[in-house]
């Protein structure tokens, strides 16, 4: 199995663009969160583009955009934009992509009823189901009583209202994409029916987030289903990709470099979470909280920026855990979750 290599370790500065493969520019868009950035690609055909992915809408997005359609585009028009889900620093543009520019949307359909429904869903204050999930979890009281003060973050802040109609594609789909043929596998546990795009000819890979280097995608729980089990669709999801995977295929992440040893890093993302679980198991001899798992499943201090993942993803390893019967749960009398191995 061959090592993790990077064909380019220096990535395109804002508002330009570097020809990955033929046809293809990696184009790299700032975020204001910790991770700092989102990779989206644009692919060459008839004429046009099609882009993979948008980032966040913002003033600042839209001003890049129309800098990047004139720059490294060369002013010809997007006739398509591929989401590969629904997470708001890749579908942020799309609805500006269709409504300004007459772009086509490509999605999978659960991924377009996510982000469509989470667009019109505007809360002015917590919901009382998301101030318990928080309270469940052990959330410190200062920092509870911060975040319920608060107003909620809302997805419609930093995505672009998204028009009716989008374009289905589907797991095992074969789909014409910038002059190549390319064949959609879905995955879940980061995102519900999240599409990557696979051109076997060319050995490229279209992530999206589905599979990173250098870092493993966020699998959690959140107050929407709060007791999914996304961790077992995860595994589940690598293990299917893994069957396609080789040395040769160079991939397109959403986030760091684009990267081959494809096969390596799959093993690797599986390998993390395996070995969390009995770490997990041996902590919990003596009842704990979700939050007061983060030194054994994160082994570093998580700040105030990466909290809320790093939440969602402790209870993702604990409902595991509990759905295969290896823990229970007891609410104490702080409205907290106490967990122990049986």
């Amino acid at each position: 199995m061959a090592k993790i290599t990077f064909p380019i370790e220096t990535p395109p500065i804002e508002g330009e663009a570097i020809e990955i493969a033929d046809g293809i520019l990696w184009i790299r868009l700032p975020l204001p969160i910790a991770l700092d950035h989102v990779n989206v690609y644009a692919l060459r055909e008839n004429g046009g583009w099609c882009i993979v992915d948008t980032g966040y809408h913002s003033k600042r997005g839209v001003a890049l955009w129309e800098k990047l359609l004139a720059g490294p585009l060369g002013g010809d028009p997007v006739h398509r934009v591929l989401l590969t889900h629904h997470h708001p620093d890749h579908v942020g543009m799309v609805g500006w992509f269709q409504s300004q520019k007459g772009s086509e949307l490509l999605a999978t359909r659960t991924t377009w009823l996510y982000a469509r429904m989470l667009t019109v869903d505007i809360q002015e204050q917590w919901p009382q189901e998301t101030l318990d999930f928080y309270l469940g979890a052990g959330m410190p009281a200062d920092l509870f009583d911060a975040r319920k003060a608060a107003r909620p973050f809302n997805f419609a802040d930093s995505v672009h209202p998204m028009p009716l109609g989008f374009t289905r594609i589907q797991d095992g789909q074969e789909l014409r994409l910038g002059g190549r043929d390319w064949v959609v596998r879905t995955g879940d546990g980061h995102s519900p029916e999240h599409a990557t795009l696979w051109c076997a000819a060319d050995n490229l890979v279209l992530a999206g987030d589905q599979i990173l280097p250098g870092i493993s995608p966020n699998v959690g729980v959140y107050p929407t289903e709060p007791m999914a089990d996304p961790l077992t669709e995860w595994l589940h999801s690598c293990e299917k990709l893994l069957v396609y995977a080789n040395d040769d295929q160079l991939v397109l992440a959403g986030h760091k470099l684009p990267f081959r040893g494809l096969p390596l890093r799959l093993e690797q993302l599986i390998a993390n979470h395996h070995a969390a679980l009995p770490r997990l198991l041996e902590f919990l001899q003596t009842p704990n909280t979700a939050v007061g798992c983060f030194p054994v499943l994160f082994k570093r201090k998580i700040g105030q920026g990466e909290y809320g993942l790093a939440m969602a993803e402790a209870i993702a390893h604990l409902n595991h855990l509990l759905l295969q019967d290896k823990v229970s749960r007891e609410k104490n009398d702080q409205g907290h979750w106490l967990w122990s191995a049986k």
